[in-house]
């Protein structure tokens, strides 16, 4: 079998239908089981890997009930996307057009909340349910540049019949995972897509790059809004005594007084006034503030001996509860976060950023990333998490709730160390 060219978009370019042709073949190759004339791309293999462990039939094109008018209102309301739509517009949409392409803005969950272009490719992707408020996640359409960005957190490009299902041979698409740029949570996806016969080499650079912008974008607004927010908390705290921050809805620090500086605080989804015990400073007077809330601790320092749970049982949720003398809360880990807690609790003596990198990666080297996520980690763990090497408190419970099949353990997870324990013996 030939090794897959590293980048099929100058051939696609070149010899459109030359290459559908090929693309074709080796698709048809491959799910067959048959000897093909070249290897898919890998991102393409595991995609199509994961397609056919799922149950994604390739002949049957599946359509989700779309949202209704007043769930893509409302995702779009609460969307960080729709703070830089303006951005996205400037970048794709002029040049979408005359390439005879669309812009498809995506949320976290393969959700397409907004669709613009040539109306000529848009009258075609109705005729695929490529629709406003379509659910265009891989497990329901298979291989596609916009659900299998959010899958492998990367831009992906994804040609004729590298499609999974073959009622999608005919188009092209370039999708970039937009991600949150205070704590690389996933927020969307932005993809250019259209008929097979206009896309362009240089289309997933150009894709990439505009989202890279949109994130910028993101930034320059938190920052803005926080300054914003200082100016208001700083005669307030002026005014106090002992341990107080202010900080903005999400939990983001804007000014602190009386402790260390705190970068981000973990925030119940509905924080009220009154006393509350939070993640990291213990029992709370909390106070409204424009735009944010201020939190006046104790003088108790909270206690770092506790319970935690995490429990991965559902292939498609995660969920991890803490528990202590001041109180229980729970958060949803983004999968990153989940795969560090979970290899931590199944290596209790504990884990050196090398070795997390190699757990997480496949590659020792990458230690500054991993430093930046645990860092992360330790917003919301705080006592509970102890460094060089990384391992939680010897004197804390810990507990990982598993999934029946053992298969489903984080199952887009592609972290070799979790691939591992992907057998009965190693997830039990």
């Amino acid at each position: 079998m030939v090794n897959p060219p590293s980048d099929v978009a100058r051939p696609t370019a070149a010899d459109p239908p030359r290459t559908a042709r090929m693309l074709a073949q080796v698709r048809e190759a491959t799910l067959a089981g048959r000897r093909a004339p070249m290897a898919p791309r890998p991102v393409i293999g595991q995609s199509w890997e994961r397609m056919l462990r799922d149950g994604v039939d390739p002949d049957r094109d599946v359509r989700a009930g779309l949202l209704s008018a007043e769930e893509v209102r409302r995702r779009r309301e609460e969307s960080p996307l729709r703070h830089v739509l303006p951005v996205l517009r400037e970048g794709l949409l002029s040049v979408a057009d005359v390439a005879r392409h669309i812009m498809v803005v995506a949320d976290a969950d393969s959700r397409v909340l907004w669709r613009e272009g040539s109306p000529a490719v848009l009258r075609r992707a109705d005729g695929l349910g490529f629709e406003i408020g379509a659910d265009w996640s891989e497990a329901v359409v298979g291989t596609n540049g916009v659900g299998t960005p959010a899958v492998v957190r990367r831009p992906v490009q994804v040609f004729a019949a590298e499609h999974f299902v073959r009622s999608h041979a005919a188009w092209t698409c370039a999708g970039a995972p937009v991600t949150d740029p205070r704590d690389g949570r996933l927020i969307g996806v932005v993809d250019i897509s259209g008929p097979l016969e206009s896309m362009h080499p240089a289309t997933l650079a150009w894709v990439e790059s505009v989202a890279r912008l949109a994130e910028a974008r993101l930034r320059e607004l938190h920052l803005g809004s926080l300054e914003q927010l200082r100016s208001v908390a700083a005669p307030v705290l002026a005014r106090l005594d002992g341990r107080a921050l202010v900080v903005d809805r999400d939990g983001w620090s804007a000014a602190v007084t009386g402790m260390p500086y705190v970068r981000r605080i973990t925030l119940p989804k509905s924080l009220s006034l009154g006393r509350r015990w939070l993640p990291g400073l213990g029992m709370c007077a909390v106070e409204p503030l424009a735009g944010g809330w201020l939190l006046r601790a104790s003088a108790e320092t909270p206690d770092g001996t506790g319970r935690l749970v995490l429990d991965l049982s559902h292939p498609e949720r995660r969920l991890l509860t803490v528990s202590d003398a001041g109180g229980t809360w729970t958060r949803e880990p983004s999968e990153r976060h989940a795969e560090l807690l979970y290899l931590l609790v199944a290596q209790r003596a504990g884990r050196s950023a090398a070795g997390l990198a190699e757990d997480v990666f496949g590659d020792p080297s990458r230690t500054v990333t991993v430093r930046a996520e645990m860092s992360r980690v330790r917003r919301y763990l705080g006592a509970l998490l102890l460094h060089r090497p990384y391992r939680l408190r010897e004197d804390a419970e810990a507990e990982v709730l598993l999934p029946d099949d053992p298969r489903d353990l984080l199952p887009r997870s592609t972290a070799p160390g979790i691939a591992v324990r992907r057998t009965a013996h190693g997830t039990r």
